[in-house]
């Protein structure tokens, strides 16, 4: 009985706090005859269509807040309904008993687990994505591709940093602006050696910018090719 008096207490006091914010909110504004009225419009004529989306946007997401919180409500008012009843804590559906963790943790409910109405979490996806094509419709990686990807938009914004450590990755990794996938994929040249040898206007002049692709380059020529010291010996300077 203690228990019992605990929930109501909390679900009375729950009640009374959804009640005071939807009268101060005044139903997160839909109680105002448009979406123009909250922000005091009178037209809509004006305005940049950027504009009347944010104001669209908005008033779909007070509409979604308001029914949230009135199911809320609601559901409070049937749990106290049925502690009036003597109904409280007694499953819908079957009649059992439901266990005293589950009212603790959703006083709300009049239903035991097995029989909740929320059983299956919605995996829907917004109509509008059915209409767009990959790589915009769902996340594709293409190991032979050379059209620009999904995965090539994930690594254009990556390179400016993701919340990865380098114990995240697989691969080695040496530095942290580098932690993306197939980071050491070649972009806008072919071979390693174009990303730090250069030439003038006439193709002459060859000059050699030291670089981490620079160095790693070198020491696979220790590697593969000992003859030669360097780059550099490659081309004869």
């Amino acid at each position: 009985m203690q228990y019992l008096s605990a929930l109501r207490e909390r679900l009375l006091q729950e009640k009374q706090q959804i009640e005071q914010r939807l009268k101060q909110n005044d139903h997160f504004g839909l109680t105002r005859t448009s979406a123009h009225d909250s922000v005091g419009e009178l037209s809509n004529y004006d305005n940049h269509p950027a504009d009347s989306g944010t104001e669209l946007y908005e008033r779909e997401k007070d509409i979604a807040l308001n029914e949230h919180t009135e199911r809320e409500l609601h559901d409070i008012e049937l749990a106290l309904q049925a502690m009036e009843n003597g109904t409280y804590g007694v499953c819908q559906v079957c009649g059992k008993s439901i266990p005293w963790e589950r009212l603790e943790a959703i006083p709300t409910t009049t239903f035991c687990k097995e029989h909740s109405t929320d059983q299956v979490v919605s995996q829907h996806r917004p109509i509008e994505e059915s209409v767009l094509s990959p790589p915009f419709g769902e996340f594709v990686v293409h190991d032979d591709a050379e059209t620009f990807d999904a995965e090539d938009s994930w690594q254009k914004v990556a390179r400016f940093g993701t919340s990865e450590t380098p114990s995240d990755l697989q691969e080695d990794t040496v530095h942290y602006d580098r932690m993306y996938i197939d980071a050491e994929e070649q972009i806008g040249y072919v071979e390693p050696f174009e990303t730090f040898a250069a030439t003038d206007l006439y193709g002459t002049g060859i000059t050699v910018y030291p670089n981490i692709v620079h160095e790693q380059y070198e020491q696979m020529l220790d590697d593969e090719q000992p003859e030669f010291d360097s780059f550099e010996a490659i081309l004869g300077k």
